[in-house]
């Protein structure tokens, strides 16, 4: 017995939070960033974010960004969909980067809920509204009301899913009863964005996920998701269970995932670099501590 996949999403199941490259100086690692998508790309991810909150986009520029996403199209080609981040506190700002994105080359826009003001629903609303209408590109609405301050209401995006661009939802807002009634009541394509949730949203009909561990094992996250197709739903748990202690040590030890994710990608010798302030670099103890959490997971 085999389970149906899910329609085809729009951005494909199995998407990375990519990271950003920066030089030792702290400079755009344009060809670093090329070699890391196209690893990522060879080990499962069927879709990449750029430029997320997981890709530092609070501290690189408008025009970092948009040679970003030119540098990893350029070595990706057209094997995958490129989702660039563009969302801020300023609409204007969010528009422009859309353009930009578009412009550049990507296949689809991520857009966050303003943050800090803590706009009312109306206003969210009409922020995301006017985004939409101001691009050609389908668009990923993300809803952390952790980070921001204010929840995408899922009335909210139960009235925005009848926008044509308005396609998919990064969901972070840890209200998992919320995320089914939206999913049973619109054709969004909901992407987990909290790694602990991957396997839980995607068997409820869930698009897949969107994910910063991914940047780590890649391969192992997709295969959660393929052995739950093929009907291996207790594999798929039992997988998904032993990724958890690399998920609660790149996620929820107190440091953001850009810290832990780019401390092991860079004992592993894959492009990262370092991050910019006012992030600092993991300490000693938890580079060691990862390792031993990847080691053990892909040991077999």
């Amino acid at each position: 017995m085999t389970n149906a996949p899910s329609p085809t999403p729009p951005f494909g199941r199995a998407l990375c939070a990519m990271i950003t490259p920066f030089t030792a100086s702290g400079a755009l690692d344009l060809d670093g960033a090329g070699r890391l998508a196209a690893h990522l790309v060879a080990e499962g991810c069927d879709g990449l974010v750029l430029s997320g909150t997981t890709g530092e986009s609070p501290t690189t520029t408008d025009a970092e960004k948009a040679e970003l996403v030119r540098a990893v199209r350029s070595a990706v080609g057209e094997r995958v969909p490129l989702v660039a981040g563009v969302g801020t506190a300023d609409t204007r700002h969010t528009v422009e980067l859309a353009l930009a994105a578009e412009k550049a080359g990507a296949d689809g826009v991520l857009v966050v809920s303003p943050y800090y003001s803590r706009p009312p629903q109306e206003a969210i609303e009409a922020h995301f509204r006017r985004i939409a209408d101001s691009t050609g590109l389908p668009i990923a609405l993300y809803d952390i009301p952790g980070r921001t301050g204010t929840r995408i209401e899922p009335d909210t995006l139960i009235r925005l899913a009848a926008h044509p661009r308005i396609v998919a939802v990064k969901d972070c807002s840890y209200d998992f009863l919320a995320a089914q009634k939206v999913i049973s009541r619109t054709e969004l394509a909901y992407y987990a964005g909290c790694d602990e949730h991957n396997l839980a949203l995607y068997a409820v009909g869930g698009a897949g996920y969107v994910s910063t561990v991914a940047n780590i094992v890649p391969a192992q996250l997709r295969t959660v998701l393929d052995l739950f197709d093929m009907g291996e739903t207790t594999k798929a748990a039992r997988l998904q269970q032993r990724a958890t202690p690399l998920i609660e040590l790149t996620m929820s030890a107190g440091l953001p995932g850009t810290v832990t994710v780019k401390a092991l990608l860079n004992e592993l010798g894959l492009p990262a670099g370092p991050v910019r302030a006012p992030l600092l670099p993991a300490d000693r103890g938890t580079a060691d501590g990862l390792r031993a959490a990847y080691e053990e997971l892909t040991a077999g």
